[in-house]
């Protein structure tokens, strides 16, 4: 039977590919000695397509980190493994697997099939593998998709519009059987702890470690925001001065006055109801990725 292979179109590479694109992913796939059935899909299909294929070993997606998050829920729902192209933009998750960004060499990794286990996380039952926000970043993410230009060049205008309307969030957070009030631009949940050291920011020490990373990022001036955000590119964030609230949890209950808030689940802004619950699934989906270790295929 082929491997089914969801692409979403409209992402970074595959955009760039154009008509081209099912043809350049059966060819790689072709000289792993792999057959597969391409289907070309908009991003909002990803999701429902991979739930009526999740019942299959394995089912590969091609795209960027919020078209993996899609199909990632519906796959560990039904226990097929998930194997990665790396498709879109910034391709965060198949970086921190060692996932090859070339189309070959994943379609390679692919037909040999080393699967690890990895944590999942949802927000009120929504999938993410990377990471969601609140506030700042959902509200950037709008404003530049809603610029006729490449994401890149919009990213800049995009930033200074929503810092010149900075808005500050109370919101009720709950975590550890304890609840407490922040008032911040920008709530960050983790699918496992990321660092804020110089060097290494952004990247995360495990993927299985069974925990949300939380930041609650401290009410500040626009002025102030732009020297946080400075020291925190530079690796010299404070966390007693910067955030009004670290930690590590393995349930969060987000609550506040409106009925719903802007969430950006692995950069894909998607409205919420209130209150917003996220957990954490140690080890439910499985990813063909390089193994730890002796390289045994789990």
């Amino acid at each position: 039977m082929s491997v089914p292979v969801l692409v979403n179109a409209g992402g970074g590479t595959a955009r760039g590919l154009g008509d081209r694109c099912a043809g350049e992913v059966e060819k790689a796939f072709a000289a792993a000695g792999l057959s597969v059935e391409v289907r070309m899909l908009p991003g909002e299909a990803i999701g429902a397509a991979a739930a009526a294929l999740a019942d299959r070993a394995l089912v590969v997606v091609g795209g960027g980190d919020g078209t993996l998050g899609s199909a990632a829920g519906e796959l560990a729902r039904g226990g097929a493994a998930l194997g990665i192209l790396p498709l879109g933009t910034r391709n965060h998750l198949a970086r921190e697997l060692g996932v090859p960004l070339d189309l070959g060499a994943a379609a390679k990794l692919i037909a040999a099939r080393p699967i690890r286990r990895i944590d999942l996380a949802r927000a009120n039952g929504r999938a993410f593998v990377n990471n969601a926000s609140i506030g700042a970043y959902p509200e950037l993410v709008e404003e530049r998709d809603r610029r006729d230009a490449p994401k890149w060049l919009a990213t800049l205008p995009a930033t200074w519009a929503v810092l010149k309307r900075l808005r500050h969030h109370r919101l009720r957070l709950t975590l550890a059987g304890r609840e407490q009030p922040v008032l911040t631009p920008l709530l960050f949940v983790g699918n496992n702890r990321y660092a804020l050291d110089a060097g290494r920011l952004g990247a995360r020490e495990a993927l299985d470690d069974g925990v949300l990373c939380v930041f609650a990022v401290a009410a500040k001036r626009r002025r102030d925001l732009v020297g946080f955000a400075l020291r925190t590119v530079m690796g010299r964030a404070d966390p007693q001065r910067d955030f009004a609230l670290i930690g590590d949890t393995a349930e969060l209950t987000v609550d506040g006055h409106p009925a719903s808030v802007a969430v950006a689940l692995d950069g894909e802004v998607t409205r919420l109801p209130l209150p917003l619950r996220f957990t954490v699934e140690p080890g439910a989906l499985g990813v063909v990725a390089p193994l730890e270790g002796d390289g045994a295929t789990a």
